[in-house]
């Protein structure tokens, strides 16, 4: 598989990212224990990223270092996910402002939501500081919004 094809995919304005349930990913009954979507989600997000041309160590590289980090993040649990499932990320970003990117996350089987994401990522520096979404990267994103 190429490194592109594992970075998922854009349909239109969303990015859908294929994950399989681990043994890893679950606790002792095979359902997927709940935290670990968010790691699933998390990957969503930085491959949409990634797909659409924004990486995170070239940010890491600035003259001052920056990262994304979540501001805010509400889920809606409706169903389980389980051992071995093939699941997708689904990903889309909503609207930017200065510091801040809002979107939608859901986590699907076979075209069934399973969990449902609100989320808003800010850019900070290494000390915590917010800042400005730069340009490159605004630029980047602004195809993508809805």
């Amino acid at each position: 598989m190429s490194e592109r094809a594992s970075m998922g995919r854009f349909d239109g304005k969303t990015h859908i990212l294929p994950v399989r349930v681990y043994y890893e990913d679950t606790d002792v009954s095979g359902i997927v224990y709940h935290a670990n979507y968010l790691r699933f989600l998390e990957r969503g997000r930085s491959e949409a990223l990634r797909l659409a041309g924004i990486h995170h160590m070239v940010m890491l590289a600035n003259e001052e270092p920056i990262a994304w980090t979540i501001r805010r993040i509400e889920l809606d649990y409706a169903k389980a996910a389980r051992l071995d499932d093939d699941l997708e990320i689904h990903t889309r970003y909503r609207t930017m402002t200065g510091a801040r990117l809002a979107g939608e996350q859901w986590v699907k089987r076979a075209g069934v939501d399973l969990v449902m994401a609100k989320i808003e990522a800010a850019i900070i520096t290494m000390t915590g500081k917010p800042r400005r979404i730069p340009e490159d990267v605004r630029l980047k994103l602004a195809p993508y919004l809805d």
